[in-house]
Formats: structure tokens, sequence, C-alpha cells
């Protein structure tokens, strides 16, 4: 039951903090390219990669720590679903190629931003 608070908590947590960067997003940048998603799913990768170091590999925090932040606060903060929603959006629209753009962009920026996560934390850890 404890853990199943944690990944709650921490689920909100990242639900309300995808909102906030999401909306700060469009705010800065606009809204006609899905900036706020594709910045809090680089993010969202980023500290994927340093928690996965932490928790993970190093199993410096409690195991609680793991499903709290891992599956609750990462899993409500990363929206994959959301850029899948969005990508159907601009072909629908017929913006293919912003389209591709956005898939490339997501893929590959979430890609090395787990990988710098990762190296990041495993050096500083070391």
């Amino acid at each position: 039951m404890t853990e199943l608070l944690a990944i709650a908590l921490g689920g909100a947590l990242g639900a309300v903090a995808r909102f906030l960067l999401g909306n700060a997003s469009n705010n800065w940048f606009g809204t006609e390219f899905p900036y706020g998603i594709l910045l809090v799913n680089i993010l969202g990768s980023l500290i994927m990669g340093i928690l996965f170091v932490i928790l993970v590999e190093k199993s410096l925090l409690p195991a609680i720590w793991r499903s709290t932040l891992l599956v609750g606060f990462l899993g409500a903060f990363t929206t994959f679903s959301t850029f899948s929603l969005q990508t159907l959006s601009l072909i629908e629209t017929g913006r293919l190629a912003a389209a591709a753009v956005y898939v490339i962009a997501s893929v590959t920026l979430c890609l090395f931003a787990v990988t710098i996560g990762i190296y990041i934390t495993r050096e500083l850890t070391t």
C-alpha cells in the first residue's frame, strides 16, 4: 500500500509539473509547434537517465524512491501519448514535414538526453 501511495504522489507531482512546463513553453514559444511536449520529453529523458543511475545502478536512495520517481513522477511527466496525438494532428492537418521533424527530434533528442543523463551521473558517482 505504501508503494502505491508513493506512485500516486509522484504521479500527481509529475502531472502538475508537465502541465506547468507545457504552459510556460507555449507562452515562450507559441503553439504552432508542440514545443512544450518536446521539451517535457527531452527533460524527462534526461532526468530518467540521472535517476536510473542513482536509483537502479547505484542504489543510492531507498527502493521506495524508484517507484515514486521513475514510475510515478516520470510516468506522469513524460507524455508520449500526447506526443502521438500531436503527431497525428500534424499529419491530419497536412503538416507532414513538421510531423517528421517532431518525430525525429523527439526520438533523437530524448535518446541523447537519457544517454547524457546516464553518462554524467555515472561520472559524478564514481
